[in-house]
């Protein structure tokens, strides 16, 4: 397994509108199509092209500052941050109203997901100043939201996919909607802005594009707000597992594939992904994982303040999942 570099500092690194969803749950489902069972063989030409295209390098090279040497995912244990951008275009800039950072264990093949809220108040590396994890990547790009994630949680971020939320839609629609369980009753606006236009039920539900949007974004409404919002993401990002990996039509995965190719950004390669094939066992085996903190107001701006307590002890949980010191 790759070791960590004791001792690093963190400081020694790398110097609109928001629409508030969860934009990132789509490269799950592509991973799970990586993963899955009776097409896999026919797209692997295919999944070579999105993989192309979707390539993205990072500014310190294929190797975490937190990492003595680069992991493969066909024998080491990983860690993936998932961003989500309030980006329509194909150019995926902005600020990331979606985080989740998941682990990977190649020895008991399980994962955990730890959801960021985007209000989440932090150092920003590379800008010398606290302020909203989620302006991250809008001040520096995918290399600053990587270095505040590892310096607030002190473990390697090791790769990284990106998605905005047409890819999102898309991809619920093309499944056919996905099946969730409501907790209460809400009206939201839908993707064009349109105030109160979606209206979604308490109760076992089966929501469409639109619909999951809704669903995802919903925060004012959520007596828990971000973090209620963080539940229900995770709440679909499984949905969208199951329901992908009981896919057998061809059709539906190349249109997904299509679906997500322009709206895609990841450090991954075509081997790599070839490599998380293993973790299709582990669809039943995913633990979420959800910071505690409270919501503050520091010289009249909203934030969530993590407790450091909350944060120390998830930080020991990841790298416990990871085996590293």
């Amino acid at each position: 397994m790759a070791q960590t570099r004791k001792g690093h500092k963190q400081e020694q690194r790398k110097n609109s509108r928001a629409y508030k969803i969860f934009k990132i749950v789509g490269f799950v489902a592509l991973a799970i199509f990586l993963i899955g069972g009776g097409a896999f063989g026919y797209f692997l030409s295919k999944m070579a092209q999105v993989t192309s295209s979707a390539q993205q390098d990072l500014e310190r090279g294929d190797r975490s500052d937190l990492r003595l040497e680069a992991v493969n995912p066909s024998k080491d244990n990983i860690s993936v941050l998932f961003l989500g951008v309030d980006d329509r275009s194909a150019s995926l800039r902005g600020r990331t109203d979606a985080m989740i950072l998941a682990t990977f264990n190649k020895n008991d093949n399980s994962i955990k997901m730890l959801s960021i809220p985007r209000d989440s108040r932090v150092e920003i590396i590379g800008r010398g100043m606290y302020d909203k994890i989620n302006h991250a990547h809008a001040f520096g790009g995918v290399d600053m939201a990587i270095d505040t994630v590892e310096n607030l949680l002190d473990i390697p971020v090791d790769y990284f996919v990106k998605l905005n939320f047409d890819a999102f839609m898309e991809i619920i629609d093309e499944l056919g909607g996905v099946e969730v369980d409501v907790p209460f009753s809400f009206t939201e606006m839908n993707s064009r802005d349109q105030k109160g236009a979606i209206t979604i039920n308490e109760g076992l539900q089966t929501l469409n594009g639109e619909d999951a949007l809704a669903y995802v974004r919903m925060r004012k409404s959520d007596p828990r707000g971000d973090i209620g919002r963080g539940e229900r993401q995770q709440q679909v990002i499984k949905a969208i597992i199951e329901k992908t990996a009981r896919m057998s039509s061809i059709t539906k995965y190349d249109n997904l594939l299509d679906s997500i190719e322009k709206h895609l950004a990841m450090n991954f390669t075509f081997q790599n992904l070839i490599a998380l094939h293993s973790y299709g066992r582990s669809i039943n085996n995913i633990e979420t994982l959800q910071f505690e903190g409270e919501n503050s107001r520091i010289s009249g701006i909203f934030y969530y303040s993590l407790k450091e307590e909350s944060v120390s002890e998830i930080s020991m949980i990841l790298k416990e999942h990871l085996e590293i010191d």
